[in-house]
């Protein structure tokens, strides 16, 4: 899975959330091609509701 397709699956608009947030978006991303996808969600877990609210797909 591609972090693209892991953020589909959490309803979060890619294109959105790298536009606003360009840091936060890239230290995920790293984040995320190092770990599980289980793992990436559960340490990001209180930070994933919010962005999903903001960069709704």
């Amino acid at each position: 899975m591609t972090f693209e397709e892991y953020l589909i699956s959490k309803k979060i608009s890619k294109e959105k959330f790298a536009k606003a947030e360009p840091e936060r978006f890239e230290e995920w991303k790293v984040l995320f091609e190092q770990m599980h996808p289980e793992s990436f969600t559960m340490h990001k877990k209180f930070f994933l509701n919010p962005t999903r609210r903001k960069y709704h797909l």
